[in-house]
């Protein structure tokens, strides 16, 4: 494997040049790709009530509105807002038109009011985004690189890195519980980075035959890694991140590719819930290494099965979708705030500044997922028990409507807007490897994260922004 010989081989060109070329063409193919989703839906949409289609297809068409608009500008600069944005799609509009099963339990007014608020949302962040102005900060935090001359090659081995603790943590137990989330948030952030670099330059074709093979042998170990758990969560946010930062430095979308890897995903999901019922008899099991080869062929036996009728059954791309609803839990607070239950007024961010103190000056911190417990029980999905068994996903709108309704929902999409915005007039033209270029990175790499509230939102922002920009420090004090 060959390495670069100074940082500007192995840097992208500055993430805000613009490229209309392949712009143009993204642009384009954008527009084709949502026309045709418009026009499926209008016709085959399996909604119980006939405004739910426009309202459906109204928050669809706003999911990919920003994306749109960047592809146009044939701007390069990494789209934290756009996938943000892009999120609402799969997470409201596609449950709402491809009828998730749950809504049938809410009547159809509380849908429609649902569906108001994500619009009311995602138009608040959209306007903000778009109204707020800025310029580039001219502070050393974003111009001046924090990894320079021979440090920059060592970032090629930083998946390596992540891939030993991956495997380490998953089949192996020689890591300290003690140490063991400071561990997670180090090398999870190293991942992060490095993985978005390589592939930047997978799209710019600057990684060498040797290099490639390395970028896909470590995407594929982590993946393995992850998903041996039976939670298939962290290993989509490392492909989806892999794929924004090929197609925001290339400007092509690998279809094939893409379509593989969705089918595989969508059959995995399909037969998960066999495979836990397996493995979790009495506790949660991580198959052994040698186990893997059965584990994996026994699972996509599970996900290619399709002659039960039971409630795990169905077409495996549906069930994908399903998984990543979070419009089914929107229904559910509508309906019952403030009809049943109060408006919680606040209630789950009174914890978030503790999240922002170190644990081993406070070991006995609450927990960054106590907003999602709070929920849980008080909609009465979870007793207090079950929470610290598992979670559930309720994301920042509806955690935004159980506080404070639609003032909630807007106050949080303007917030949202506003402070990526600044963000990303702050970084333009800083190099990718500026302190403030690695925070733009994990902020990307955290729009992914729908089924967060705010407070678990922003302590794993927090932890990460805290171990990547510890390593560039370190090596500067250490190299100079």
């Amino acid at each position: 494997m060959s390495e670069p010989d100074t940082l500007d081989d192995a840097q992208p060109a500055s993430p805000s040049a613009a490229n209309p070329a392949w712009g143009r063409g993204l642009f384009v193919a954008g527009v084709a790709g949502v026309a045709g989703l418009q026009v499926y839906f209008l016709s085959s949409a399996e909604v119980r009530d006939p405004l739910h289609l426009p309202i459906g297809l109204a928050i669809l068409f706003l999911a990919t509105l920003p994306g749109l608009l960047w592809a146009k500008r044939g701007r390069a600069s990494l789209p934290v807002f756009e996938i943000l944005m892009l999120t609402t799609a799969n997470a409201y509009a596609l449950p709402l038109l491809n009828g998730h099963q749950e809504l049938i339990f809410y009547i159809p007014e509380d849908v429609t009011a649902a569906g108001w608020a994500v619009l009311a949302y995602q138009v608040a962040a959209i306007a903000v985004y778009e109204l707020t102005s800025g310029r580039p900060s001219t502070h050393p935090f974003w111009r001046d690189d924090v990894i320079t001359g021979d440090m920059g090659k060592w970032l090629t081995y930083g998946m390596a890195l992540n891939t030993a603790f991956v495997i380490a943590s998953t089949f192996f137990d020689v890591i300290p519980h003690q140490i063991f989330s400071v561990l997670r948030a180090v090398f999870f952030g190293i991942g992060i980075i490095c993985t978005f670099i390589c592939s930047r330059r997978l799209g710019q074709g600057e990684l060498s035959a040797g290099e490639r093979t390395f970028f896909f042998a470590n995407v594929l170990l982590q993946c393995v890694g992850m998903i041996s758990t039976l939670f298939l969560v962290g290993a989509v946010s490392l492909l989806l991140l892999a794929f924004v930062g090929y197609v925001s430095s290339s400007g092509r979308v690998p279809v094939v590719m893409c379509g593989c890897t969705l089918l595989l995903v969508a059959t995995l999901h399909h037969g998960k819930a066999e495979m836990r019922a397996l493995y979790w008899q009495d506790e949660r099991r991580t198959p052994a290494l040698s186990e893997l080869p059965d584990f994996f062929t026994q699972w996509l036996r599970f996900g290619t099965d399709f002659s039960t009728d039971d409630e795990t059954s169905g077409k495996a791309t549906s069930k994908l979708i399903e998984r990543t609803s979070l419009f089914h839990i929107m229904c559910l607070v509508v309906s019952v705030t403030p009809a049943q239950q109060p408006f919680m007024s606040g209630e789950t961010y009174k914890d978030i500044p503790y999240q922002f103190v170190p644990r081993l000056l406070w070991p006995d911190k609450p927990l960054g997922h106590v907003s999602t417990s709070k929920l849980s029980v008080y909609y009465g999905l979870q007793t207090e028990e079950d929470t610290e068994k598992t979670t559930i996903g309720f994301g920042m709108v509806t955690e935004a409507y159980a506080n404070f309704g639609f003032y909630g929902v807007i106050v949080v999409g303007a917030l949202l807007g506003f402070v990526i915005k600044k963000l990303k007039k702050w970084s333009e033209d800083s190099p990718l490897f500026s302190y403030g270029g690695l925070v733009v990175v994990l902020f990307l790499a955290w729009s992914f994260q729908t089924e967060f509230t705010l407070s678990i939102w922003l302590a794993s922002l927090y932890q990460a922004c805290l171990a990547v920009l510890l390593v560039p420090f370190t090596l500067r004090r250490i190299f100079g």
